[in-house]
């Protein structure tokens, strides 16, 4: 069964500042428990999503459920993913866009597409997909090797008007209390 969620139209004026206590993200409906990507089970700690939208942006908002809060890494499209952080996937048929941001705020986001679509979906007549550019590489995954692989990266591409907050309830980097 594929999942489906419908992204509810804003109420008012959403301030980005990852607080999420705006009318909106109240009664904001949210996903479903997320569940391991692997193994389809519940994850250990609760993390829930709502998407809202205005006639300017789209919101993602998450509460994430996690005791033991860790983020060292604050450089930009540094591997955020080795870390806690939350992932956003906007995908074509032959492309994809990847958020990710750890709770210092500090982003990951690349532009992906498959290689055997990049000259045939004519990604590769666009200058801002051009092969040769910096910071512009063939990418083969990190962990699991998808059947479609490989595509090309495009860490040089940035969401245009991007705004993000991070909002932590807790401790960051403080593993003293181990035993929660």
């Amino acid at each position: 069964k594929i999942a489906h969620y419908t992204a509810q139209r804003t109420a008012g004026v959403i301030q980005v500042d990852g607080r999420l206590n705006e009318d909106s993200w109240v009664a904001a409906q949210r996903s479903p428990r997320f569940v391991d990507l692997i193994y389809g089970e519940p994850t250990v700690h609760d993390t829930r999503a709502a998407v809202l939208w205005d006639d300017i942006y789209l919101y993602i908002g998450f509460w994430v459920e996690e005791p033991l809060i860790n983020a060292q890494l604050t450089e930009r499209d540094a591997y955020i993913y080795t870390e806690n952080d939350v992932e956003v996937f906007i995908a074509g048929a032959n492309a994809y866009y990847e958020f990710e941001i750890n709770a210092l705020g500090t982003i990951y986001e690349v532009f992906f597409i498959w290689k055997d679509a990049y000259e045939q979906a004519g990604y590769s007549a666009l200058p801002e997909f051009d092969r040769h550019k910096p910071k512009v590489r063939p990418f083969h995954g990190v962990r699991f090797k998808h059947p479609r692989n490989p595509r090309i990266g495009f860490w040089n591409w940035d969401f245009p008007d991007l705004k993000t907050a991070v909002h932590v309830d807790g401790t960051l980097n403080n593993n003293t209390d181990r035993d929660r």
